[in-house]
C-alpha cells in the first residue's frame, strides 16, 4: 500500500508541475518537477526510497530515449553526426579525464579511480532535460541536432567508463587493452542489436499490416512493448549497451511505412496521444524522483562533521566550472574552424563563442548521472569501505543542480526565444498546422448525423487555411492586430450606439424594440469577451480577464432570465424565441460590418495604417458580409441553433488543445502559443455572431 501511496503521490507532482509551470514560465519544468520532489519527501508520511539504478534505467531511460530517437528529426541528425558523436564519446571521456585529475589534485582523500567514476557519471548530458529546455530557448536547428545526439549517445560511453573507474577503485587493478575492448564491443554491439531490432519489427508489422492482423491495440501495444524488449535483450542477455540498442532501434523502427489509410491515421492518432501521456508522465517522475533523491543524497554528507560543508561547496563549484570549461573549449574548438574557400587560412564562424556558450549550457546534467553515483558499491575488494561515497554522491548531485540553474537562466539570454522577432511568415505557417490538425481532427469525427453542422465547419477552416497562404509575405504583426482591434471597437461603438437608439425609441413596436435590445446585447457580451482575451497583455494575468469575463456573462444571463421572467408575469410581450434573436443579430451584424469598412476606408485615406492592413482586413470583412448575405432570414430550430453552436465552440476547443500539444511538444513557444490563442478568440466573435 505504501508503494501504491508513492505512485499517487508521484504522479499527483508530476500534475502540480504543469500547472505550476504555467504561473511561472521563466522556471524551467524540471526545475519546478525537482522542486516538488524534494517537497514530497517532507511530507509526514513519506516512505524511504531506494532509487534501484538499473530497474530505472529499463522502466524510464529506456522509453524516453527510444521516443526521443524515434521522433528526432532524422536528416538534421544525420547532418550533425559528424559533431555529435565525438562529443558524445571525445568529451564524455575527456570530461572523465580531467575531472578526475582535478578532483584528486585538490583533494587527495578521493581516490584516483573514484574521481574518473565521477568524471564519468559528469559526462553523459540528460536528453529530457535538453528536449524540456529547447522549448524555453531558441535553439538553431544545428544546435537542437548535435544536443539532442550528443544526448542520445553519450550515455553509452558514461556508463562504461563509469564502470570501468568502479572496477579499478574496487580492486585496484585496470587494464586499458581490456577498457578498450569492452568499450568497442559494448558500443557497437549496441547499435547493431538496435538496427536488427528495428529492421525484424518493420519486417513484422508489414507482414501483419498485409495479412490484415493488424489491430489499433496491438499495434500500440507492441509499440510500448518493444523498447523494453530491445533493452533488455542487449544488456541483459547479449551484454552491450542497452542504451544504444534501444537509440539504435528508435531511430530505425517505423511503424506505418505501407502508406497512410484511415485505419492507419486514426491508429497514428491514437498511439500519438497515448505517447504524449506517457513521455510527460515518464519525464516528470524522472524529474520528481531525482528531487527526492537529492536530500538523502546530500544530507549523510552535509551532516558529516568530518569533512567541512565549505569544501563541499567549494568541490561543486569547482567541479561544475571545470565541467563548463571543458564542454565550451570542444564545442568551440570543433565548431569554430572553417577553412576559407579560396585558400588555407582558417577563420572562425560568426558568433561562434556566443554558438559554442549556448551548447555549452545546453549540455545539463540530470537523472542518469545521478543514477550512476548510486551505484557505487559500499565496499571495496578487500572488505573496506568505499572511500569518500556520501561526498561523491553529493558533489555529483550539486553539479547537477548547478548546470540545471544556468542552463535556466543562461539559454534564455544567450538564445532568447525569438518571440518578438518571429516572421510573419513563420507565424503563418505555424497557424496553417494549427488549422491543418484541427480539420484532420474534425474530418475524423464526422458521422452520418453530424455531418450536415461539420462540413460547413471544416469548409470555413479550409478557407482560413487558404487565405494565410494568399498572406505570406512581409507583415507587422503588431500593427495588424492593432488595426483589428481598433475595428473590433469601432463595432462595439456602433452596437452600443443602435444599443441606445433603440432603447430611446418610444415609437418602436415593443417586441422589436426588445428583439433589438437582446441583439444588442449578445454582439456586445461577444465582442467584450474577445476585447478582453486580446488585451490580456495588459490585465494582471490571463486568469483575471478569464474570471472577469465569466462574472460578466453571468451578469448578463442574470439580467437576461429576469427581463424573461417580467414578460412572462406581465404578459406585455410574447417571450423572444432564438429564431427571431437570431435574424435581428444578423442584421445588426451586416450594418457592423458596413460601418467598419467605412472606417477602414476612412484609415486608408488619413494615413493611420499602412493601406495594405487595411485591405486585408476589408478583404475579411466583405468575405463575411457575403456569407451573412447569402444565408438570408430563415428558421432554424432550437435543436439545429444549439447542434451548430456546439460544433463551432467544439472545433474552437480542439484549435486550442492543438496550440497546448504543440506547445508541450515543443514545436511552437509559449509566445507563439499566445499569439495563436489570440487569434482564436478574435475569431469566436465572428461565429457567435452567425449563431
Amino acid at each position: 500500500m505504501e508503494i501504491f501511496e508513492l505512485i499517487l503521490c508521484i504522479l499527483g507532482a508530476v500534475v502540480l508541475s504543469s500547472f505550476i509551470s504555467r504561473f511561472i514560465p521563466r522556471i524551467s519544468t524540471p526545475l519546478v518537477q525537482i522542486a516538488l520532489g524534494v517537497a514530497v519527501t517532507y511530507l509526514p508520511s513519506f516512505p524511504d526510497v531506494k532509487l534501484n539504478p538499473a530497474l530505472f534505467m529499463v522502466l524510464f531511460i529506456a522509453p524516453l530515449l527510444y521516443l526521443e530517437a524515434h521522433e528526432i528529426d532524422k536528416p538534421t541528425l544525420y547532418k550533425t553526426l559528424k559533431y555529435s558523436l565525438p562529443m558524445a564519446i571525445g568529451l564524455a571521456l575527456g570530461t572523465m579525464v580531467i575531472i578526475g585529475f582535478a578532483l584528486h589534485a585538490v583533494w587527495p582523500a578521493i581516490p584516483l579511480a573514484a574521481a574518473f567514476a565521477l568524471g564519468a557519471a559528469l559526462g553523459p548530458t540528460d536528453a529530457v532535460a535538453v528536449s524540456s529546455l529547447s522549448s524555453e530557448a531558441s535553439f538553431s536547428k544545428e544546435q537542437k541536432g548535435i544536443l539532442q545526439g550528443e544526448s542520445l549517445f553519450n550515455d553509452a560511453s558514461g556508463v562504461i567508463g563509469f564502470q570501468f573507474a568502479i572496477l579499478a577503485a574496487v580492486t585496484g587493478s585496470f587494464s586499458m587493452a581490456t577498457a578498450t575492448k569492452e568499450f568497442i564491443l559494448s558500443f557497437v554491439g549496441g547499435v547493431v542489436i538496435g538496427l536488427l531490432a528495428g529492421v525484424l519489427a518493420n519486417w513484422i508489422f508489414g507482414l501483419v499490416r498485409r495479412l490484415g492482423w493488424e489491430t489499433m491495440t496491438t499495434r500500440i501495444l507492441m509499440e510500448l512493448f518493444l523498447p523494453f524488449l530491445v533493452y533488455l535483450a542487449a544488456d541483459d542477455l547479449i551484454h552491450v549497451s542497452g542504451i544504444l540498442a534501444v537509440v539504435a532501434f528508435g531511430l530505425t523502427v517505423h511503424f506505418d511505412h505501407t502508406g497512410i489509410s484511415p485505419n492507419a491515421a486514426r491508429t497514428n492518432i491514437v498511439s500519438s496521444s497515448v505517447w504524449s501521456v506517457l513521455s510527460f508522465s515518464l519525464n516528470g517522475t524522472v524529474f520528481i524522483l531525482l528531487g527526492m533523491q537529492l536530500p538523502g543524497a546530500m544530507r549523510a554528507s552535509w551532516d558529516d562533521h568530518v569533512v567541512s560543508n565549505g569544501m563541499l561547496v567549494a568541490i561543486i563549484l569547482l567541479v561544475s566550472v571545470i565541467a563548463i570549461i571543458v564542454r565550451f573549449l570542444w564545442v568551440w574548438l570543433i565548431a569554430a574552424p572553417k577553412r576559407d574557400p579560396d585558400g588555407n587560412r582558417f577563420r572562425r564562424k560568426p558568433r561562434s563563442l556566443r554558438d559554442a556558450a549556448v551548447m555549452t549550457f545546453g549540455g545539463a546534467k540530470g537523472t542518469i548521472t545521478l543514477s550512476l553515483m548510486f551505484t557505487i558499491p559500499y565496499t571495496l575488494q578487500t572488505g573496506e569501505a568505499f572511500p569518500m561515497r556520501n561526498e561523491l554522491i553529493f558533489v555529483a548531485s550539486g553539479v547537477i543542480v548547478v548546470t540545471l540553474l544556468l542552463a535556466n537562466f543562461m539559454l534564455p539570454l544567450l538564445a532568447p526565444s525569438k518571440d518578438s522577432a518571429e516572421t510573419d511568415s513563420q507565424l503563418k505557417t505555424i497557424s496553417i498546422e494549427v488549422l491543418r490538425r484541427t480539420v484532420e481532427e474534425l474530418s475524423n469525427r464526422v458521422t452520418d448525423e453530424n455531418r450536415s453542422v461539420l462540413l460547413p465547419i471544416i469548409d470555413s477552416y479550409n478557407g482560413r487555411i487558404t487565405r494565410l497562404r494568399q498572406r505570406m509575405g512581409s507583415i507587422d504583426n503588431t500593427r495588424l492586430e492593432a488595426l483589428q482591434i481598433d475595428a473590433l471597437h469601432w463595432e462595439k461603438d456602433y452596437v452600443k450606439e443602435r444599443l441606445n437608439t433603440t432603447k430611446a425609441d418610444e415609437t418602436m413596436d415593443k417586441h422589436a424594440q426588445e428583439l433589438q435590445i437582446e441583439a444588442c446585447e449578445r454582439m456586445l457580451d461577444q465582442i467584450m469577451d474577445t476585447l478582453r482575451h486580446t488585451n490580456d497583455k495588459k490585465n494582471n494575468h490571463p486568469a483575471v480577464s478569464q474570471i472577469r469575463g465569466r462574472a460578466h456573462r453571468m451578469k448578463r444571463r442574470i439580467v437576461t432570465l429576469a427581463r424573461r421572467a417580467n414578460h412572462k408575469i406581465r404578459r406585455s410581450a410574447p417571450i423572444l424565441t432564438e429564431n427571431e434573436i437570431y435574424n435581428y443579430m444578423r442584421s445588426t451584424q451586416i450594418d457592423a460590418i458596413n460601418y467598419v469598412i467605412d472606417k477602414l476606408y476612412e484609415e486608408m485615406r488619413e494615413g493611420n495604417y499602412p493601406i495594405e492592413y487595411c485591405s486585408l482586413l476589408i478583404l475579411d470583412y466583405r468575405r463575411a458580409l457575403a456569407e451573412l448575405r447569402s444565408r438570408g432570414n430563415f428558421n432554424r430550430s432550437a435543436d439545429t441553433i444549439s447542434r451548430i453552436d456546439e460544433a463551432k465552440h467544439e472545433s474552437f476547443a480542439i484549435e486550442l488543445e492543438e496550440i497546448q500539444n504543440m506547445l508541450e511538444d515543443g514545436e511552437i513557444t509559449r509566445g507563439q502559443a499566445k499569439y495563436l490563442r489570440r487569434n482564436v478568440y478574435v475569431m469566436q466573435v465572428d461565429a457567435d455572431a452567425e449563431l
